[in-house]
């Protein structure tokens, strides 16, 4: 049975899910809610996520909501395809880094990242205006965060160690709206731009840039 995600092509969170259903090459059918016409806090929606938040993922009865959750799950049960996002199990050193580096996107670069984007980037689209003393105030608290990533990047390729992992590919969906050619925190770190820009040239990030589709195959 084809995945279904249920999202908004543009929101942040729906595009972390699909980059790993990407990156793992799995097909799924994309089934549009939209937040305009408040599709999300409808009593059938509502059936599938009680937070009436997007993006929720289905499979086969299962149904999955927290875009971060759903990136585990599509990168535990499609371990032996696609890219390797996950340290093995048998490797704690690995294990112990890459909780660390989950732990770092939530806190320390999400919590300010996703306020600051959707400022910069979504509101925008959606037709609102852009709070700039709101996103520069997030961006701010940003830059210490930036700091201390260009540290540890100074010393490995990816937050995790020397290979990719979720950790890595679920700072996209935000951290994308920070750089453009008017705005980039990123380029004033070194080692977090060398980085960046290496996962905005992953063929999964590619792959939304006008949003979030249904793949048939791969």
């Amino acid at each position: 049975m084809v995945l279904k995600l249920y999202g908004y092509p543009v929101s942040t969170c729906t595009k972390r899910a699909a980059t790993v259903l990407h990156e793992k090459k799995v097909p799924f059918e994309f089934i549009l809610i939209d937040l305009v016409k408040a599709e999300h806090k409808t009593p059938e929606f509502n059936e599938k996520n009680p937070f009436n938040l997007i993006p929720c993922l289905e499979d086969d009865g299962l149904i999955i909501y927290e875009s971060r959750a759903i990136g585990r799950y599509i990168a535990t049960k499609y371990a032996n395809q696609g890219t390797p996002l996950l340290p093995k199990d048998s490797d704690l050193k690995a294990l112990a880094a890459f909780e660390q580096a989950l732990s770092l996107e939530s806190q320390n670069f999400n919590k300010f990242a996703e306020p600051a984007a959707i400022q910069i980037g979504i509101k925008p689209l959606m037709g609102a205006p852009t709070d700039e003393a709101a996103a520069a105030e997030d961006l701010k608290k940003l830059e210490p965060k930036l700091a201390a990533y260009d540290k540890i990047l100074s010393k490995q390729k990816y937050l995790g160690g020397e290979d990719v992992s979720l950790a890595d590919i679920f700072h996209l969906a935000s951290g994308a709206l920070l750089v453009s050619p008017k705005r980039d925190i990123m380029s004033e770190y070194p080692n977090v731009a060398r980085w960046f820009n290496s996962l905005l040239e992953r063929e999964s990030w590619k792959a939304l840039s006008e949003g979030v589709r249904s793949v048939q195959a791969y």
